[in-house]
């Protein structure tokens, strides 16, 4: 048995038997639980760590293990109330209230309940996730030398060259910040290059979680319309004109949630447009290695194309391997550079070493192009699976572009429907999805979904999971 599901299983059984021991009574030894369980003395040590970690046990060096005292009643609620009055004082003053509203975000965040098909996932499910070579991976970078030591401001130098070779031949590590992740990364793009109150033109729809920071920062964010072939460059041209903004956030490939890839003839454009502005082009590459089997070559990020230092790029190893591998990297030319890189000291000082040495050691083994393979497979199937059972058993949505990279699809349902009817009642027949209205920083021109296949157990959920969405289709329309 895995050795992580055996301590889960031993800890539990002891939780279940610590009724029958009195606050302070010991527990049996180790060497009696190893006989007891058959299990290995190393998952005895961790699983009476973990009850001692939710204060059920204490562990005392040389004398074993012992039930915890009974904790004492919780002390009454206080009255807090005036912090309605304090989080509020300073709305009329502000020019954009800060508002911090992460229900976009945690759709996609929240585990659904147990037997509930997940379809609103932002994350690899663990069968897809590279768990033994990134177990390695840790295991190997703890034992590096330094590895516990303080890590460099900007990032270990060799992760840097690595991402840099990833965005293109003339960047170097020097231009690079290492980061906790993109959202980190996009947090700290956001807050160096516009103030407070200013505005910042965002793809519509867009990444709920990018609305999320521009709003908690006092940013006003104005939409700027995309197709399958990314966002619309005359559109970008008269937002500029008529906002003032000095900042655009894109995700130029396999954008969030539509799909769309901005096309060859359009991304000049969009370099062209922003630097006639005077604005920076904040860009996304959040799943470039979530690429499709069936792809073909990629274009390369926008910042490959910018020698003027237009373009602030941002990525991350996350989506590729686990919510919890949050290394990412923000990357820059010119003095915006300095900027980014203040403000990220002061609010991280760094990310910490063992993290960034773990993904040196993931990223350069040869399980990794293995694992990049594996998931560009998997993705291809589960993509097709679920395209295929939506038009088979749900034509009525639209379905207007099926991407070759990234992990959903998006939905326009019909005119005149319930989208918040339909993610109930889906809900109900036990199946997640995500609402489309998140993803709007105006008013949504139709309701939609977004169907994420890449947090589900395999093309059986999928099949399964349209046929609930089939139920409470009917259950809404019927």
């Amino acid at each position: 048995m895995h050795e992580r599901s055996s301590v889960v299983e031993l800890a539990n059984s002891l939780k279940q038997e610590l009724n029958r021991y009195s606050p302070g009574g010991k527990l049996p030894s180790s060497r009696a639980l190893v006989d007891r369980y058959r299990v290995s003395p190393v998952t005895v040590s961790r699983a009476l760590a973990r009850l001692a970690a939710e204060g059920l046990v204490v562990t005392r060096p040389g004398a074993g293990a012992f039930r915890a005292p009974a904790r004492t009643a919780a002390a009454p609620p206080g009255d807090t109330s005036w912090q309605e009055v304090a989080l509020s004082a300073d709305a009329a003053t502000e020019l954009v209230p800060r508002s911090v509203d992460a229900t976009g975000v945690l759709v996609t965040l929240a585990a659904p309940p147990p037997g509930v098909i997940e379809f609103n996932g932002g994350y690899l499910h663990p069968s897809l996730q590279p768990e033994q070579a990134m177990a390695a991976a840790l295991a190997r970078a703890g034992r590096r030398p330094g590895a516990w030591g303080r890590p460099p401001i900007d990032g270990l130098p060799e992760l840097r060259d690595w991402f840099a070779r990833g965005i293109g031949d003339t960047w170097t590590a020097a231009e690079v910040l290492v980061t906790a992740g993109g959202q980190s990364a996009l947090t700290t793009a956001l807050r160096a290059l516009a103030p407070p109150g200013a505005p910042v033109l965002v793809e519509s729809p867009t990444y709920p979680g990018m609305l999320a920071i521009a709003r908690a920062a006092g940013l006003r964010p104005v939409p700027v319309p995309v197709d399958p072939d990314g966002v619309r460059p005359e559109l970008l041209a008269a937002a500029f004109r008529a906002s003032g903004a000095r900042v655009f956030v894109c995700q130029p490939l396999f954008q969030n949630p539509t799909g769309a890839v901005l096309s060859p003839a359009r991304r000049p454009e969009v370099l062209r447009i922003a630097r006639e502005a005077g604005a920076f082009v904040v860009e996304d590459d959040f799943v470039r290695r979530l690429v499709h089997e069936d792809a073909g070559p990629l274009p390369g990020p926008l910042a490959a194309d910018d020698p003027d230092g237009v373009v602030v790029h941002v990525c991350s190893l996350t989506k590729a391997t686990s919510p919890s591998l949050r290394v990412g990297v923000l990357a820059a030319r010119g003095p915006v550079l300095e900027r980014l890189r203040a403000i990220h000291v002061v609010d991280t000082f760094f990310v910490p070493r063992p993290f960034q040495e773990a993904a040196l050691e993931l990223v350069g083994s040869a399980a990794w192009n293995r694992h990049l393979r594996s998931v560009s497979a998997a993705l291809k199937t589960r993509r097709d699976t679920l395209t295929t059972a939506l038009r088979t058993e749900l034509p009525e949505p639209a379905l207007p572009h099926i991407p070759s990279g990234g992990y959903h699809l998006w939905l326009r349902l019909p005119d005149g429907t319930d989208e918040q009817a339909v993610v109930s009642a889906a809900l109900r027949a036990g199946v997640a999805v995500a609402p489309g209205r998140p993803y709007f920083s105006a008013e949504p021109p139709a309701a939609h979904l977004r169907l994420s296949f890449a947090a589900v157990a395999g093309p059986g959920e999928i099949t399964e999971g349209v046929r609930r969405l089939r139920t409470a289709w009917d259950e809404t329309l019927g």
